[in-house]
């Protein structure tokens, strides 16, 4: 009897871990691409929910995508 709770307690800490790997694996890209300042970040973000629900064949992409540094351009805000 023992044995069973046991067996019970293994699966729900593996399926809560599991849970919790894959949601973090789906927000990284955007917390990289918010902390690197990216012109793009939420839409790495999106990407990196979109591929969650792709089995994450594009994950690597969106990843990538995080880490793309664009050049700065000076006074951009005030340009017309």
């Amino acid at each position: 009897m023992l044995d069973f709770f046991f067996a019970w307690i293994v699966l729900i800490v593996l399926l809560a871990s599991t849970v919790f790997v894959i949601v973090f694996m789906a927000m990284l890209p955007g917390m990289i691409a918010r902390k690197r300042e990216h012109p793009w970040a939420q839409a790495v973000a999106v990407g990196g929910w979109v591929t969650l629900f792709l089995g994450f064949m594009l994950w690597p992409l969106v990843l990538i995508w995080a880490y793309v540094d664009f050049p700065r351009t000076e006074g951009r805000e005030g340009a017309r």
